[in-house]
Parts: structure tokens; sequence; C-alpha cells
């Protein structure tokens, strides 16, 4: 059997804060999500529970008829409670050791377990969106495809989609949005 997973990255914010809206533009990439998806069969959509997030997926969820489940697994990673102003840096080397831990944070390690266990746990046979934020879904798609990493992460859109097929030969994983698409209003 296989599941074929849609990875989505949330549209344009206004901020990082959990409540952060999306921004005007945002919501019109919000429309243009539910449009490209519009001809796919989709059986669940899972989200972050972060405003920006559940904000993205609305449209989608509104014109396929199904419910938003939220999974606090795919909330935000914390790279640390302190601020840093060298944090790109630090993002960085976290890409490069898998179980480097910055104060009040979460390593590479931890933060892919959290989100492979959500679609470890998915039923084969499904189609689902799963909607979260940059660093999650770069570490997601990572578990798959070992090319992934900081520069792909950089190089993420908002929004952004990736396709990963999931079966017993493997994964298999495809950028399907960024910045190719491009949909009329």
């Amino acid at each position: 059997m296989e599941k074929i997973v849609y990875v989505v990255r949330h549209c344009e914010a206004e901020g990082q804060a959990p409540d952060a809206d999306l921004t005007s533009k945002g919501v019109s990439q919000a429309k243009q999500l539910g449009r490209f998806f519009a001809d796919i069969h989709i059986d669940r959509i899972i989200s972050s529970p972060y405003v920006r997030a559940q904000q993205s997926i609305g449209a989608l969820s509104e014109a396929k008829r199904i419910s938003v489940e939220t999974d606090n697994r795919f909330a935000e990673r914390m790279l640390s409670k302190r601020s840093m102003d060298d944090w790109m840096s630090k993002l960085e080397d976290t890409f490069l050791d898998f179980h480097l831990k910055y104060e009040g944070g979460e390593s590479s390690n931890e933060a892919t377990a959290r989100v492979r266990d959500v679609v470890d746990e998915l039923s084969d046979g499904l189609r689902i969106v799963l909607v979260t934020h940059g660093n999650l879904m770069a570490l997601l798609l990572k578990s798959f495809d070992d090319r992934v990493g900081f520069v792909e992460w950089k190089s993420l859109t908002n929004p952004d989609v990736y396709w990963v097929r999931i079966s017993d030969n493997g994964a298999s994983v495809e950028r399907i949005w960024g910045v190719n698409v491009i949909l009329s209003e």
C-alpha cells in the first residue's frame, strides 16, 4: 500500500507569534491554495494549531468540506527560548548536527521525530494535506529525502507545497508549488 502526503507551508503571515494572522497577500495565497487543490482528491487535512496555518488551509477545507484536524506536533519548532541575533547560522548548524540543541529549544532529531510520528500513524491508501511551518517542513522532507537541507529550507516560499509518496519501496519527494506556480485571482 501507499499514502500520499501533501506537505504545505503556511501562507505569508504578519509575524511569527502563534496568533499571527495572514497578511492580505497571504489571504490571497490561501485562496490560490484552495484552487490549486480543487481537482486533487483529499481524504484528510491536518494542521498546526497556529492561526497562520489554520487560515492558510481554510479555503481548501471549505471547498472540500473536510474539517481541519489540529495537531500540536505540527506547531513551529522552537530553536531556543532565548532570542539569538545569529539565529540563521544557529539554524544552519542544526541541519549539520541533528543532536544540537539550544537552551529551551528542540534538536532537529526531536522536531523530526514528532512530525514523522504523525505521518507514520496515517493509514495507508489515504491522501492527506499536512499544514506546517518552514523549518518543520524541511525536516520532515529530509526524513524522506536526505538531499533536503538548510539550502532547501532557505528556498521555501510562503506558501509552498511538496508531494510525498510513501510506499513499501520507500518514499519520493517532489515540489509541486513554489515559484513556478502562479494562479490568477
